[in-house]
């Protein structure tokens, strides 16, 4: 079945592309999403905004971005910035050379040993749009400027996802957790839709559900 999804994604998605999301907090709808990809096959740029519904559209809109390079391996961050409404932004920015990622949070920067794995979380999620999963699991690091968290990612299998897009064939993957206490993390590829990210759903220890859910793939 890899094989399969493997020879399903081996084209490239466009070179733009835009996915809008429904975000859910326990069932109810708060935030609305969009996220565009553009790229010309040797550098990619993401970005993503959330404005929230009703009472929550005066907090503003959030934005997060990333920009790098496609590899063999992947999507490859340069910078990854997280924006938020008063003034909140942190950033990580990726020395591929020298194995080292500087972060800036708050006013201050700090420079960490980076592993060679290392995501931000927009690459993380549309890296499998340029090249699908080999294996039953594969580990990540994610820096997002706040800083340097591992994750193992195990495939989950083949599912059939409804989705107000309409119904889609997906590759479900999901984090492995550390303890009762760790986030639960799952993630949903359209495999005949480039392996883009269609949905993500965190589950907190307190079983809070946070779910986005794609609503429309379009240019």
């Amino acid at each position: 079945m890899l094989a399969l999804w493997a020879a399903m994604a081996q084209a490239a998605p466009p070179e733009r592309i835009t996915l809008t999301y429904e975000l859910k907090r326990n069932g109810t709808v708060h935030v609305d999403v969009s996220e565009t990809l553009e790229h010309d096959s040797r550098t990619y740029a993401i970005t993503s905004e959330g404005r929230g519904r009703g009472i929550l559209a005066l907090f503003g809109v959030l934005k997060r971005t990333s920009r790098g390079h496609i590899t063999p391996q992947g999507l490859r961050p340069d910078e990854f910035r997280d924006q938020r409404p008063g003034g909140w932004a942190v950033s990580a920015k990726f020395d591929w050379d020298a194995r080292s990622v500087t972060q800036e949070k708050n006013g201050k920067s700090e420079t960490l040993k980076m592993p060679a794995d290392a995501q931000d979380p927009l690459s993380l999620a549309y890296s499998f749009a340029f090249v699908p999963p080999k294996g039953r699991e594969y580990d990540v690091t994610r820096a997002d400027g706040r800083g340097l968290t591992p994750f193992r990612f195990i495939v989950v299998g083949n599912e059939k996802l409804a989705t107000p897009a309409g119904e889609m064939q997906t590759l479900h993957i999901a984090k492995v957790r550390d303890g009762p206490e760790d986030k639960a993390t799952d993630i949903w590829f359209a495999a005949e839709r480039d392996f883009l990210p269609v949905r993500l759903l965190v589950v907190d220890a307190d079983g809070t559900r946070a779910d986005q859910i794609v609503t429309r793939i379009g240019k």
